[in-house]
């Protein structure tokens, strides 16, 4: 080429440095770790999971063993404030103190994130099964089938979510495994109306019309061609929906319907710190602040996947 021709540069938005477009997936990829929101919630959601996961590890004490008759301990012990090295504090060391029985709150926040996070995408994997197959369904068949169907999630819509699963726990009796069942049942709807109203866009697509003529059944059709092209919004729906189940758990906890004592659990450590908000506020901002940053997590997470994964910001590139 001549010294006066153009230089030719590749273009950064949807192509690779060879000035080649890159693939679907390597292109929302891109879109999503060059999200600030995204980005952020990715690193709080991976420093949850790693504390989730190192849990045992990272503790200084086991979660439900009270401090009383350990080497160095000093009396008084119950509702013992924060013990940080660099303000001078001396052995043993508790960073944020320990609660009204004398157990390490730092142990018990640490392990109580592998409890939430596990309620979270526990609750998040039922209800979004469980969702997608009504909405699948009614969107498909129509008629009277989605009449059904659609009528019973707006039945359950009709019901603030948390008072139903208040209702619902009540009736099973308290506990987690039915906590987790109760937030998974009020989640359905959301997942349900989201499937249908995706379904009802892509099933009169020309790929699902051949689909059709070339004697496809209603399953291939409903799991092959049409549920891979609905998957974003319930993906970003999903992500959202963690941090509502972590929530939604705290708040069944706190009222004696979620996780008993001693589970470490984020809400049940509240409820047994509501009382000593003034006189130990340790044991009540630890584990709140623990909610706040993991349902803060996998809302910057949410808003991040929904900005990247819009259509309409595709195009635009």
């Amino acid at each position: 080429m001549s010294s006066n021709s153009p230089e030719v540069r590749p273009i950064k938005l949807g192509m690779d440095t060879l000035g080649e477009r890159r693939s679907p997936w390597r292109d929302t990829l891109w879109r999503i770790l060059h999200n600030r929101s995204a980005v952020v919630g990715l690193i709080m959601i991976g420093f949850m999971l790693l504390v989730a996961l190192g849990a045992d590890i990272i503790a200084t004490h086991a979660p439900n063993e009270p401090m009383f008759g350990k080497p160095g301990e000093v009396a008084p012990l119950p509702r013992k404030p924060p013990c940080v090295p660099a303000f001078g504090c001396e052995e043993p060391i508790h960073i944020m103190g320990l609660d009204q029985n004398a157990r390490d709150v730092f142990s018990r926040v640490v392990h109580g994130s592998r409890l939430s996070l596990f309620v979270g995408i526990t609750v998040v994997a039922f209800s979004l099964t469980v969702g997608v197959l009504i909405g699948l369904v009614a969107g498909y068949f129509g008629g009277w089938v989605e009449d059904l169907l659609m009528r019973a999630m707006d039945v359950l819509l009709a019901f603030p979510s948390l008072l139903l699963a208040i209702a619902i726990v009540t009736i099973l009796g308290p506990g987690l495994q039915n906590a987790l069942l109760a937030i998974g049942i009020v989640s359905v709807p959301v997942y349900a109306r989201l499937a249908r109203a995706s379904v009802l866009s892509v099933k009169e697509m020309e790929y699902v019309t051949a689909g059709r003529a070339l004697g496809a059944g209603a399953g291939r059709l409903m799991f092959v061609n049409i549920l891979p092209n609905i998957l974003t919004p319930l993906i970003v729906q999903a992500t959202l929906g963690v941090g509502t189940a972590v929530i939604e758990a705290a708040a069944l906890s706190f009222l004696g319907l979620g996780a008993q004592p001693p589970d470490p659990e984020w809400g049940q450590m509240l409820s047994e710190a509501r009382a000593l908000v003034f006189t130990a506020p340790h044991l009540v901002f630890f584990p709140g602040f623990a909610i706040t940053f993991a349902v803060l997590g996998f809302n910057l997470l949410g808003d991040g996947l929904r900005d990247a994964l819009d259509p309409r910001m595709r195009g635009s590139n």
